[in-house]
């Protein structure tokens, strides 16, 4: 597999118990092309701001050369609008 830039859509988030409030989630983007599944954590997210996405949320991802299964460098397409974390 190469590392070439894949598009999908995140399609599940499920709760793994890290994180500072034990709230990390580990999701699964499924890509556009071949329809695979890719799971990530949020250290993968390439982020300025908030480190989650949201099911149903367009992303662009690499397919980890470590690991077949895992997708890495995942950038949100879908920007959300920060009033909606701020109200």
């Amino acid at each position: 597999m190469n590392s070439e830039a894949r598009h999908g859509i995140v399609v599940d988030r499920r709760l793994t118990g890290g994180g500072a409030k034990g709230t990390s989630g580990a999701y699964t983007v499924q890509d556009d092309e071949d329809q695979r599944y890719y799971g990530f954590d949020y250290r993968q997210i390439v982020t300025e701001g908030f480190r989650t996405i949201r099911i149903g949320e367009s992303v662009r991802f690499h397919v980890s050369v470590e690991g077949p299964g895992r997708a890495e460098f995942v950038i949100r397409l879908d920007q959300p609008d920060p009033s909606e974390y701020y109200t």
